[in-house]
């Protein structure tokens, strides 16, 4: 059964206090989540999640009003992006450089243990056009922001102009980049192992592409 860890504060599941009602919701959720992922979305219907759940038809609609309503409360709850915050907060090392090349490790480890969520991001991409994915930056962005912050305080030359926000969109938009081309062409490419050529793309990041001009 998928467990839906550190959800966002209003879909808090994990306690073992749960009441009757949040059980069933939860299991609605866990069910759309193995249907989502295994059939699509269209492919899946409230019947479907229904009899998955083990709950009559009707009693879903005591929960949801809609089978949109639960794909997006499936996809904000799942989203590996909170796994991905606690690893950015606690990621360790003396400079930037350590502490930028161990968050995207763990950041690219995290996303493999939690595959099957791209099925749900393509269909969140493909067919809602990323509609329900404001709530979530919002609610999360925050969070991510620190991770610069603390940046800051470590040993290294952070260009002083760079603006925080877009510091931490492109640094987590790339390893999630590379995650993607991994689970696509990863066994076509021959240049090293994932985590490898991670370390290089974020060489790269760090250092860019040009050499330094001759003084």
């Amino acid at each position: 059964m998928i467990e839906f860890s550190n959800p966002p504060a209003d879909e808090d599941f994990t306690t073992n206090e749960l009441t009757k009602g949040e059980r069933t919701r939860q299991e609605i959720l866990q069910a759309a989540f193995k249907l989502f992922t295994s059939q699509g979305y269209h492919g899946t219907s409230m019947r479907q999640i229904a009899r998955q759940a083990g709950i009559a038809l009707g009693g879903i609609y005591n929960h949801f009003k809609s089978k949109e309503e639960i794909f997006e409360a499936v996809t904000l709850m799942a989203h590996p992006i909170h796994s991905i915050l606690p690893a950015l907060e606690h990621s360790q090392g003396e400079t930037v450089d350590d502490v930028v090349r161990q968050s995207a490790s763990q950041m690219f480890e995290t996303l493999a243990e939690q595959q099957e969520f791209l099925n749900l991001m393509f269909i969140e991409t493909v067919e809602f056009k990323g509609q329900h994915l404001p709530r979530m930056f919002s609610e999360m962005f925050p969070r991510a922001l620190r991770f610069s912050t603390r940046l800051q305080k470590k040993r290294g030359r952070l260009r002083p102009e760079l603006p925080l926000p877009v510091m931490v969109v492109t640094f987590t938009g790339l390893v999630f980049a590379f995650y993607i081309f991994q689970r696509v062409f990863g066994r076509q490419t021959q240049m090293g192992s994932p985590q490898e050529m991670l370390q290089q793309v974020i060489d790269i990041y760090l250092y860019g592409i040009l050499q330094e001009k001759d003084s």
